[in-house]
């Protein structure tokens, strides 16, 4: 793994692949949802940004994070996913600090997420705070919704 991997959008058909791969593998598949599950509308919609780095022989995904708008100059960091082999890298920050820029750089003031309970720390140290609880997801991930200004 490169010591610094680019954060960038998937370009080709295989990088999508492989994003969405990475997305089914981390937040779906162990819960049993399934194949399919991992895609929503808004991947599609104009103005959703996607954040890719791939591994050194571009086959797989090792993080992945999409940031939708949801007006009102607010964006929302959804489908964040770290490949397990690839945890505690920093890959995740890396993700988050690219799609942030690139909210900014879309004249965005704020970012929201829902993010997972086990997640909360590593968002609260990017500078997220917990604004209230906000679903269970699957009947059994607690989810809280996060807030902030950038």
């Amino acid at each position: 793994m490169p010591s610094s991997p680019a954060v960038r959008p998937p370009r080709t058909p295989a990088e999508w692949a492989a994003y969405y791969r990475l997305r089914y593998e981390v937040l779906r598949q162990p819960w049993q949802q399934p194949p399919g599950s991992e895609r929503v509308p808004a991947d599609d919609e104009p103005g959703t940004l996607h954040a890719l780095i791939l591994a050194d022989d571009a086959a797989a995904a090792l993080a992945v994070g999409m940031l939708q708008p949801t007006g009102q100059r607010q964006g929302q960091i959804r489908f964040m996913a770290v490949a397990p082999e690839a945890a505690g890298a920093g890959l995740g920050r890396q993700v988050v600090a690219y799609l942030e820029a690139q909210a900014r750089a879309a004249g965005l003031v704020e970012v929201v997420l829902h993010s997972r309970e086990s997640a909360v720390g590593f968002y609260e140290k990017l500078g997220y705070a917990v604004v209230e609880p906000s679903h269970l997801l699957f009947g059994v991930i607690p989810h809280f919704l996060m807030r902030k200004q950038l």
